[in-house]
């Protein structure tokens, strides 16, 4: 009997043991030993992973182009790393093996040449996030509750901006999601708000999280190619219309720019749908280089101006402050004319700032900040702006201006062509960068996500709103590109049940009158 139960004992080690084996690069099963496998039938309040997957990136990824392995830096564990993504051609891929339809964090240990680094991650192909290292000491770099069917799949880091050493990919069971996330309060931070707007942002609140709001920038309205082409093949159109005051910025008009933007809001507003406004803030005359290379309509870019905002921001160049000063005036008197018109606008002034392509985000986070405070107290203090619904689109949050001035967080995705994906990393990652609860919006998207996988996901992401042009036409007439997204998935997210189209809103006017 004694030898019987040892027997029986070593049967069930060996079964266990092997129960989810690692898988090389090459594909095939093999029993890894520095990968540890870890299952448990424990139930926990906070249904803590009961799977673990730890693969050393040395022994166990794929890679291609200048990866290498290293270990004359220390603090990995394994016998050492993967040194390099040096170059657009370097990538490195595991192919993994998922026991169950689960919810996972997809772990990069890993550690900087220098400073903060950021790389592309891959799952079977499409585009689920990044990994971001801040520092040169090993650390973790999560993706969030990444959705994994049970069965194999391939994980890919590519470079972005590359310049890491990768130590180890960790895959953990997720925590159990807070449907707490979802119940966000109406209250504006601007306490002067129209009664239009706090309507608005009472609709908002109520639909984030049991529908997501359709949105669409199109330059011409909704007469524009962009509607057009989604009414033609969908039968409906979008809730939400995306603008942008471009052509009012002085160094535009001196140019001979006539801004439009406006009148095909209020149009809108008349139809019952809900505005949104950008700015690609032209800077100022005197900082243009204005050359056949740096036209003059380029200036909102960082390469297209010598502004310097800290010099601005700091007293430095008061003449410079002065400009920006009078380039706020004039766009107040357009939200003016939206504010008399009764036209609540979902307002995302200096977006995309920590990307540094645009010149309000190339001076570096205090900069900006300041002038965001600055923008912000001059639209409401100074010329009584009290429309607005102020989503902030900074896109780290390094560079948030504080809760006092934000009533939605967005983000821009633009994942490539044909990449329908709920983008859950983003929204979770989100959910840290400020503990009050605040709205979570997709303010800028090239392909649509599908909608299902959001739903599936937990990544309800208040509204969308694609960008115009090739993300949706073919060469600016009133037919799909389908380049970014395909005709089926159009179709799939203006009718589906949880995607609100124009012909769905309520009267926002008198919303919440019933009450």
């Amino acid at each position: 009997m004694k030898k019987f139960c040892i027997l029986l004992m070593c049967i069930i080690v060996l079964i266990s043991g092997c129960k989810f084996n690692s898988v090389t690069s090459s594909g095939k099963d093999i029993e890894n030993k520095k990968s540890a496998v870890v299952e448990k039938n424990t139930e926990s309040t906070e249904n803590v992973g009961d799977f673990e997957l730890y693969l050393e990136a040395e022994d166990n990824a794929a890679v291609t182009g200048n990866v290498r392995k290293g270990n004359s830096v220390k603090g990995y564990s394994g016998s050492g790393y993967l040194d390099g993504l040096e170059n657009d051609s370097d990538t490195i891929s595991f192919n993994v093996r998922i026991p169950k339809d689960d919810f996972y964090d997809i772990d990069f240990i890993s550690a900087s040449y220098d400073g903060y680094k950021e790389n592309n991650v891959y799952l079977d192909g499409d585009l689920i996030g990044v990994s971001k290292v801040t520092g040169t000491e090993f650390q973790d770099s999560v993706l969030k509750r990444i959705f994994l069917r049970a069965g194999q799949h391939v994980i890919k880091m590519t470079k972005n901006w590359g310049w890491i050493r990768l130590d180890a990919l960790k895959i953990t069971k997720s925590k159990r999601f807070d449907e707490g996330i979802y119940k966000v309060s109406n209250k504006l931070v601007d306490p002067k708000a129209t009664e239009s707007t706090r309507k608005l942002m009472q609709y908002l609140v109520d639909m984030y999280g049991k529908e997501i709001i359709s949105g669409q920038y199109a330059d011409k309205g909704v007469n524009s190619p962009e509607f057009q082409a989604i009414k033609q093949a969908t039968g409906k159109m979008p809730a939400i219309l995306g603008l942008d005051f471009i052509d009012y910025t002085p160094s535009r008009v001196a140019h001979g720019t006539v801004g439009k933007s406006v009148d095909y809001a209020i149009e809108f507003n008349k139809l019952g749908g809900i505005v949104t406004f950008c700015w690609h803030w032209n800077a100022p005359e005197p900082y243009l280089y204005n050359t056949e290379s740096e036209p003059w309509w380029k200036g909102f870019y960082t390469e297209g101006t010598n502004i310097n905002l800290e010099a601005i921001m700091d007293g430095r160049d008061k003449k410079g402050y002065e400009l920006l000063l009078q380039d706020i005036d004039v766009i107040a008197k357009q939200l003016k004319r939206l504010q008399d018109a009764d036209v609540p606008v979902l307002w995302r002034p200096l977006h995309e700032a920590s990307g540094g392509w645009f010149w309000w985000g190339a001076s570096g986070p205090d900069a900006y900040i300041k002038l965001y405070r600055l923008l912000f107290d001059r639209l409401t203090s100074v010329y009584g702006i009290h429309n607005l619904i102020w989503v902030w689109n900074g896109q780290d949050p390094k560079w948030y201006p504080g809760d006092q001035y934000v009533d939605i967080i967005g983000i821009d995705i633009y994942p490539g062509e044909k990449v329908y994906n709920s983008q859950s990393a983003k929204f979770n990652e989100i959910l840290e960068w400020t503990k009050s609860k605040k709205i979570i919006t997709m303010s800028e998207n090239g392909c649509l996500f599908d909608p299902d996988l959001a739903f599936r996901d937990d990544a309800k992401w208040s509204y969308f709103s694609t960008w115009q042009g090739e993300f949706v036409t073919l060469n600016n007439t009133n037919t799909l590109s389908e380049k970014y997204t395909e005709k089926y998935m159009f179709q799939k997210v203006y009718n589906s049940d949880k995607v609100i189209t124009l012909d769905e809103l309520p009267n926002l006017k008198k919303y919440g009158d019933n009450k």
